[in-house]
């Protein structure tokens, strides 16, 4: 059996679990991709630029093609303060099983430019009101001269006469306008008054017919809506037709995918799936066609570390209706999920991108504070004996705790925005649960790994609590838990839960989960004692005031330090001496931590340090270190060996370009390691480090600044 046979039966095992368990579980992700060999800003910091909306464009023909059936819709994506109108989405629109939703013309983008032609939107305008009222509904088409578009009112229901005079017939397209502080929403169709307008676009220096939709309330009266437009573009022989409006409603029987953009990526919020194996096959096709569009799941910089792609990769759950999500129908999952988390650092930092922390994009709730975390305890003891939980009463109680420290819902590690929120018009009572923890994945193999690990430990929790209330970690949050080794043994903690629940991963699954390359640096193995290099994780601080940058789309952190986490190793036969293996960094003999896994004894310990001065920070008067010294040795031999880790290239200078792939990256972080043999005998005695630089698992340089 193939790899990739071997983890589709493991993922339809998973499924199967979950299934014999009753449970209906949906998995959705927002994938993000970028460029990463642009410097040009809409693939570094921007979110929108001509390049990328080409790109959008290749992508929707591309997942267009893959998922036949379905219509393309222009709709609105997500506006944020200090922008002037919402930025621009994309959506697919189809039957979940595959069955013909629309067979008009497609939307411009999926047309040869050659075959377009002028269309005339009165003449649209008279056919869509014929159509619309087939259906046996008052429907007539409204105009008024000097406006920029035909208009058709619609009035569904008991046969209620149009009234032609109401003013809010006059508003203009909610594209190319500010979405209101309230939020998108509808009020004519509130009313059960529906609005269309029919206009023409520019595209390719041809009229194309767009019609722009109200908002509707139920699948099929939209599904009837979208065939009457179906039908007036066929009499009409368009040979395109683009779509717009409103975004439509969804229930089980339908999905809805957006591609949207964001800073430096390309966002695709992925419609949701019932199964795992389902989810794998839809992320394949995606990871495909971005490929093809010569877009990339992460970044590579030059000197070899491997970035996020400057997106997240969040992973929602939920079911197939907000009426019959997992969360409302286990109403205790949320609070145990809550403390699960809690009790769990490698859910929040194991897989994570790189802004994580109190100043992060996926806040825990013991990461805000004191306060609030005694509050959070106190919240969850008081649902405990609440015998009736109510949706309400689930997003009222936690909503508070599931924040940043500045209170914003949607950089929580647990965002319950889109649960049951009364103040997202439209979508926020969708009964889902967005996990924000989790950086781009660089396959959709580890990203199903992870949708599985997710949907198996809420299955878990919909049968019973986990034991313990929640842990006040300390700094061993942020110091312990920083370092890769002991986030894979807290996850392999998590593993050994699930077995006992009868809900275990196969092995194929969690070697996809443990294996990570891009964390690793560089090795080295001396004559009895092997040094290994990891990139560990860093909790950068915001710079100045949260309040005064929380209007931004982005906030200022200083990312100036990293983390290294060194463990060493015997090799075989050398037990016995490993005991006496030291490093020193910078002066210091490190106070490794002696552990034990699967291969035997080690020592791990992190270090940190600055590896650049940024021009807008913290400690501006701290320099950054080019090289960390360091020196392995050992009482019993006269030989140690002295160890520069550079952060650029030894040799200096510029790199020629970025790397190729990932084995070029590896490569160059290898080199950064440069070693050569010395006489202990030549050492002189350790320094004693600052006790303000020390924690039980790592040392901070920056407290020496010797340079």
């Amino acid at each position: 059996m193939s790899g990739n046979d071997a983890f589709d039966s493991a993922v339809r095992d998973h499924d199967a679990a979950v299934r014999d368990l009753g449970f209906d579980i949906w998995i959705g992700s927002e994938p993000t991709f970028t460029d990463r060999w642009s410097t040009l800003p809409e693939w570094t910091t921007q979110a929108l630029g001509n390049d990328k909306m080409g790109r959008a464009e290749g992508l929707v023909r591309a997942i267009h093609r893959s998922f036949p059936g379905g219509a393309i819709l222009r709709t609105l994506g997500r506006q944020y303060p200090g922008e002037d109108e919402p930025r621009w989405s994309f959506g697919l629109y189809r039957y979940r099983n595959a069955r013909p939703l629309w067979r008009g013309p497609p939307d411009p983008l999926a047309v040869d430019p050659q075959a377009l032609r002028d269309a005339n939107p009165g003449e649209v305008a008279e056919t869509l009101t014929r159509m619309l009222a087939s259906v046996g509904h008052p429907v007539g088409p409204w105009s008024q001269e000097g406006q920029p578009a035909e208009r058709i009112a619609l009035r569904l229901g008991d046969g209620e006469r149009l009234d032609w005079s109401d003013p809010r017939l006059l508003r203009p397209s909610i594209h190319g306008r500010a979405i209101p502080k309230s939020g998108l929403c509808d009020d004519l169709a509130a009313e059960g008054l529906w609005l269309f307008l029919v206009s023409t676009e520019l595209v390719a220096g041809h009229a194309i017919a767009r019609i722009e939709l109200p908002a509707f309330g139920n699948v099929l009266t939209f599904v009837s809506v979208l065939a009457a437009v179906e039908e007036t573009a066929g009499l009409l022989e368009l040979p395109a037709v683009i779509v717009a409006g409103f975004p439509p409603p969804v229930d089980r029987g339908v999905e809805w995918a957006t591609i949207t953009p964001d800073p430096a990526v390309i966002e695709i919020n992925m419609a949701p799936d019932g199964t795992a194996a389902e989810f794998l096959q839809r992320n394949r096709s995606i990871y495909r066609s971005a490929k093809a569009q010569g877009l990339s799941p992460f970044r590579l910089y030059y000197n070899g570390i491997v970035a996020d792609s400057g997106g997240g990769g969040q992973i929602t759950i939920g079911g197939p209706s907000p009426g019959s999500s997992p969360f409302f129908a286990e109403p205790r999952l949320l609070p145990r999920l809550v403390r699960y988390f809690n009790r769990h650092p490698a859910l929040s930092f194991l897989f994570a991108h790189d802004s994580i922390g109190s100043s992060g994009q996926s806040v825990r709730p013991d990461e805000r504070g004191g306060d609030a975390f005694r509050e959070l305890r106190l919240e969850l003891t008081l649902l405990d004996r609440n015998e009736s939980l109510t949706p309400e009463i689930l997003w009222r109680s936690l909503g508070p705790f599931l924040t940043d420290p500045s209170g914003n819902s949607h950089r929580a590690e647990i965002n319950i925005e889109k649960l049951w929120n009364p103040f997202i018009p439209g979508r926020g009572q969708l009964g889902l649960v967005e996990f924000r923890a989790f950086r781009m994945q660089h396959t959709p193999e580890r990203v199903t790994g992870l949708a599985c690990l997710l949907r198996a430990v809420v299955a878990m929790l919909m049968r019973r609590d986990c034991e313990g209330p929640l842990l006040a970690w300390g700094e061993a949050l942020h110091e312990r838990f920083a370092l890769p080794f002991y986030l894979e043994q807290d996850l392999c903690d998590v593993f050994a839960d699930l077995d006992a629940a009868g809900l275990g991963l196969s092995e194929r699954i969690r070697s996809v989960l443990v294996r990570d390359d891009s964390r690793d640096l560089a090795e080295v193995r001396f004559e009895a004692c092997s040094v290994r290099f990891r990139r560990a994780a860093e909790f950068w601080p915001l710079v100045g005031d949260a309040s005064s940058q929380e209007h931004g789309t982005s906030r200022l952190v200083d990312s100036s330090t990293q983390r290294l986490e060194l463990m060493l190793r015997p090799m075989a036969g050398c037990e016995d001496q490993f005991a006496g293996w030291r490093v020193r960094a910078e002066g210091v003999d490190l106070p490794f931590q002696e552990e034990r896994d699967g291969r035997g004894v080690l020592k791990v310990f992190g270090l940190r340090y600055r590896n650049f001065a940024p021009w807008q920070g913290l400690h501006p008067t701290l320099s950054a270190s080019e090289v960390l010294h360091l020196i392995l040795h050992h009482a019993d031999f006269e030989r140690a060996y002295e160890l520069g880790w550079y952060d650029w290239r030894p040799a200096g200078g510029p790199y020629p370009e970025l790397p190729q792939d990932l084995e070029n990256a590896r490569d160059r972080r290898m080199e950064r390691l440069v070693t050569r043999a010395c006489r202990r005998d030549h050492l002189p005695p350790p320094d004693v480090a600052p006790p303000e630089s020390l924690t039980p698992w790592s040392l901070d340089l920056r407290w020496l600044n010797r340079r």
